[in-house]
């Protein structure tokens, strides 16, 4: 049984913005030399989320808009962790999409559906951000 681990660094010029980070994951497992094994994904802050879905637009616009009605960036003032900070939303935001993927590796790919991509959302940019892969298998 084998390990790799690799960071990716993120700085998004906005608050709030989706990156389709399934290229880089599969560079990694490439580097890693698994052929046989999975792979987490997971976000290295708690105002950032990683998740799979489709690569599509309309619904990252979708996804967008729904998350702002379960917790909407303002009023500042509707949130008691806003009192030290700004990002009360951003913490709520990563809550309902989830911290992690994990992801199987068969012959050396990802194993994944016909649309499936991996992605990072960002709720809190415009500061450095880091995400965690992680590979074990053989």
């Amino acid at each position: 049984m084998k390990t790799f681990r690799k960071e990716l660094s993120f700085r998004l010029p906005s608050r709030r913005g989706l990156v389709n980070i399934t290229g880089e994951v599969q560079r990694a497992i490439d580097e890693s030399g698994v052929r046989e094994g999975l792979v987490l994904v997971n976000p290295m802050h708690i105002t950032a989320s990683v998740f799979i879905n489709d690569d599509e637009s309309g619904l990252h616009q979708d996804l967008e808009e729904w998350l702002e009605t379960l917790a909407p960036e303002k009023p500042h003032s509707r949130y008691r962790h806003n009192v030290f900070e700004d990002n009360a939303d951003a913490h709520l935001k990563r809550t309902i999409m989830g911290r992690e993927a994990v992801c199987a590796i068969t012959g050396g790919r990802l194993d994944f559906g016909t649309w499936e991509r991996i992605f990072y959302f960002e709720f809190d940019g415009k500061r450095d951000k880091r995400v965690l892969i992680k590979i074990i298998g053989e």
